[in-house]
């Protein structure tokens, strides 16, 4: 079940609200509440790979099958929806290197790809690990019963956010029944988005959201739950500074006062955070904060339960990780440039049979910088390139094809508009022009240079990776796209893109939603003490950001989950120019 489409269908489906009476034999739901639904995958753990007589087979969880070969790659497709596995041989066939995919999430309707390695432990045997993301949902039920006898509640979901679209005002109690009211978006007519009986023997309420088919089990918040809630839990110690420590991934660490940067100033904005009162959906939901300054990590604090071993959905802000997979792939020798035609850069068959003339006109870079023409506008659902409305048709389940047969309006490079469907269809370019599937090309070009060694990459209906946006990293190596910018292409001395192709990527090349953008990257003016200065940055939905600052030489990066709401911009707007830049000396 794809949650946040499910429910935008469901916003349609209006139920008369009941009336409000309260009798004296209401049970007592002021607290915390949280349902925890699980989905799998339960296919994980060790994986065999043996050769017998010249055939490869693979084992994982009691299930097994077959290699088959595409192109130089081995494919183990395991039975009942268990998963596959995708890689090469390596150095001398000493490993198998490649990626788990894992069968497509219920949470988020894709399947996903992670990196995977088998290691040789005998002649004709390798093993590996496989470990896919656990498809999970949190729901927090917040209810407070106010001066007047109203139990007003609120939603929150960390995963989706899904309390910014089911916009709970209140519940209504009739004896032991209870219904969940309020307005899709915060706007429109009142529903009731679920009801249900309280369960006295087991202090549960199973909300029944009958529009999607689902009940959710809502038992009171255990001190786990309250951590995951709460910023920091309920009462949390007063704040210590601590420098990050210096890992495996590369980065070279270091404390704030080394670096130039107001400890006292910085540890008041991270106990502000530690505190924020979690008072509505608008109450902004910082997960992660990470902060560099010439080259090292200088700080590292994580909030309501993640860490610094959580992966997180980058949304939006993975458009720029396929601007760099692609400036990588131009070093690396894939044999085109930003100028050439897009239809000379991709497999002839997915071209439409009658195309429009100004299609011969579109170059990569119009891709690169959201200005080919087309009919796609991710704001305008009537648009017919949208996002949503690619991903929701079924007729054809190829998306660069989709692309492709989209109507123009518009001359090619005359206006950017910002459209999901553009950065996705980069990738059609790197198939054709490396031969490789995405994410192999990607582990090769920019995880492996990166140190970035976890990962999930979200897969179109084709199993291509889908560059577009949404996939999901640690925050630690996902602001490495921040420091490979500011050090114009290299990360630990080691050159990753050409220093002209940075400077053209964070160019201000066009004009979109009234800031510059260059390719698949934002830029604009900040303040700074007397002065402006100019920040480079990768932004999604639901505040995922990383921000680079070349005169200062520093890097922020935040992860957060107010999806879809306003309160996504508070860490842009907000928190960077008013907390941590006068901090910075």
């Amino acid at each position: 079940m794809k949650w946040l489409r499910t429910l935008t269908c469901a916003a349609v489906l209006s139920v008369s609200v009941a009336s409000a009476q309260t009798p004296a034999t209401a049970p007592d739901i002021d607290g915390l509440w949280a349902a925890h639904m699980r989905y799998g995958p339960d296919v994980r753990g060790p994986m065999l790979v043996q050769r017998q007589a010249g055939a490869l087979s693979g084992e994982i969880a009691g299930l097994t099958a077959v290699a088959r070969t595409e192109g130089n790659d081995i494919v183990f497709e395991f039975p009942n929806g268990g998963g596959a596995f995708r890689g090469h041989f390596a150095n001398r066939e000493a490993t198998i290197v490649g990626h788990w995919i894992q069968p497509r999430m219920m949470s988020s309707g894709v399947p996903l790809a992670s990196p995977m390695t088998l290691t040789r432990v005998r002649p004709g045997v390798w093993r590996g690990e496989a470990a896919p993301l656990d498809d999970a949902m949190t729901m927090f039920l917040r209810v407070r019963t106010d001066a007047g006898g109203i139990a007003r509640a609120y939603l929150r979901n960390p995963e989706r956010n899904l309390g910014a679209l089911l916009q709970i005002d209140r519940i209504e109690r009739r004896g032991d029944h209870l219904a969940l009211i309020g307005r899709f978006r915060g706007r429109g007519q009142e529903q009731v988005f679920a009801e249900a009986e309280y369960d006295h023997n087991n202090d549960l309420i199973p909300f029944h959201f009958a529009q999607f088919g689902v009940t959710m089990d809502f038992a009171r918040a255990s001190p786990e739950d309250e951590r995951f809630f709460y910023p920091r839990g309920v009462a949390p110690s007063a704040y210590v500074y601590t420098a990050p420590p210096a890992l495996d991934d590369g980065w070279h660490a270091g404390s704030l006062e080394e670096v130039g940067i107001d400890r006292a100033r910085i540890a008041a904005f991270i106990e502000q955070l530690a505190r924020e009162p979690q008072d509505g959906v608008e109450t902004p939901q910082v997960h992660a904060l990470l902060i560099a300054r010439h080259g090292r990590l200088v700080l590292e604090e994580y909030f309501h339960g993640f860490s610094r071993e959580s992966v997180h959905d980058t949304r939006s802000a993975a458009k720029s990780m396929t601007a760099i997979l692609v400036g990588a792939s131009m070093r690396g020798g894939a044999p085109f440039t930003e100028q050439d035609s897009l239809i000379d850069s991709v497999d002839p068959a997915l071209l439409p049979a009658n195309p429009d003339a100004r299609l011969a006109s579109i170059r990569l870079e119009h891709l690169l910088t959201m200005s080919p023409g087309f009919d796609c506008d991710d704001s305008n659902g009537d648009s017919p390139g949208a996002e949503d409305a690619m991903q929701e048709q079924r007729r054809e389940p190829n998306w660069w094809r989709f692309a492709l047969a989209v109507p123009m309006a518009r001359d090619p490079g005359v206006q950017a508009v910002y459209c999901s469907m553009n950065p996705n269809l980069m990738g059609a370019v790197l198939s054709h022009e490396t031969g490789r599937w995405l994410p192999d090309l990607f582990a090769e070009r920019v995880a492996t240079p990166l140190q970035i060694n976890h990962y999930f990459l979200n897969l179109t209906p084709t199993n291509d990776w889908y560059l577009g946006g949404g996939a999901q990293f640690r925050l630690r190596d996902f602001m490495k796209m921040g420091q490979l910018v500011l050090n114009g292409g290299t990360w630990n001395g080691r050159r990753v893109l050409d220093h002209a192709y940075v400077e053209r990527m964070t160019a201000p090349l066009v004009e979109l939603q009234e800031r510059r953008y260059g390719y698949y990257w934002w830029s604009q003016e900040m303040p700074y003490r007397d002065r402006q200065v100019r920040v480079i940055y990768a932004a999604g939905n639901g505040g995922q950001i990383v921000m680079a600052v070349p005169e200062l030489d520093l890097v922020i990066a935040f992860y957060s989950g107010d999806f879809g709401h306003a309160a996504a911009l508070t860490a842009h707007r907000v928190y960077v120019p008013q907390y941590i830049l006068p901090a910075v000396n």
